[in-house]
């Protein structure tokens, strides 16, 4: 079987990449002719490279964007990479309907160490890295290609919360917050609170699900959690050159910035 036999084995098959030791395991021609026609097809933009030893298939359907999306290879790729994963942010975002904010990169979280970001014609993978992986709040989607993982709607606005000074800002992720509340179960947020230990997320998550204007249920888990423990005043945007002054909000939430919501 040549190269080109096997990507139209995978492809019957609704599987859109492949990595090098795959091709090895069912091909039987010489290693240097299976690079050779690879190279081949790399340059008719018939498969991409998207990293060292690993494959897209780019169907007819594709190929004018050179690209495919993230749900038809993520859970292969980070197979291959040994490494847990679920699409985040932004990008876990438009799977629940709150598409507003659009993004011209793909946001994965993954866990340690951490890889180099990835961009290769016109994709672009952009990987934040965690040290506690969540032990609740990731589910599994279909795709054409089989499941991929993606944080659930609290998850994934805690997430937009925690790393706003890495992704654009606070005011960038308002109206994604405000789209996903619909989103966001009481079961979702219990789910979160049995392992979730930043604190000063919980309360800027708490303060925001307030401004947006969430059931009360959603507000109350939130607030009857941090009333069991001890939490202080928090920058709603953090910032290493200022302290938290006095507050009024039962969240302690210093607003240090003005909310500007474009939905």
């Amino acid at each position: 079987m040549n190269v080109s036999d096997f990507i139209f084995q995978l492809q019957s098959i609704e599987e859109y990449s492949f990595s090098w030791e795959e091709l090895l395991n069912n091909c039987t021609k010489t290693e240097v002719s299976l690079k050779r026609e690879l190279s081949r097809l790399v340059e008719k933009n018939k498969i991409l490279n998207l990293r060292k030893e690993f494959y897209l298939i780019i169907p007819p359907r594709y190929s004018k964007l050179r690209q495919i999306p993230i749900q038809l290879y993520a859970n292969k790729l980070f197979k291959s990479l040994n490494k847990n994963y679920y699409l985040g942010f932004y990008s876990a975002a438009k799977f629940h309907g709150a598409s507003h904010q659009q993004s011209q990169q793909e946001y994965v979280m993954i866990d340690y160490p951490k890889i180099g970001d990835i961009e290769r014609n016109q994709i672009k993978l952009r990987f934040i890295t965690t040290s506690k992986w969540p032990k609740n709040n990731v589910i599994e989607k279909k795709s054409d290609a089989g499941v991929f993982k993606i944080s659930s709607p609290a998850l994934t606005a805690v997430n937009l919360i925690q790393y706003q000074n890495k992704i654009g800002g606070i005011n960038r992720m308002l109206s994604v917050i405000e789209e996903l509340i619909e989103e966001i179960t009481v079961d979702d947020i219990s789910k979160l609170l049995e392992w979730y230990s930043h604190k000063s997320t919980l309360q800027r998550f708490g303060y925001l699900l307030e401004e947006l204007g969430a059931g009360k249920e959603k507000k109350s888990l939130i607030s009857d959690y941090l009333k069991s423990t001890k939490y202080f005043p928090v920058l709603l945007v953090p910032n290493s050159n200022q302290k938290a002054g006095k507050v009024n909000n039962k969240w302690k939430v210093d607003v240090n910035t003005i909310l500007e919501n474009d939905l």
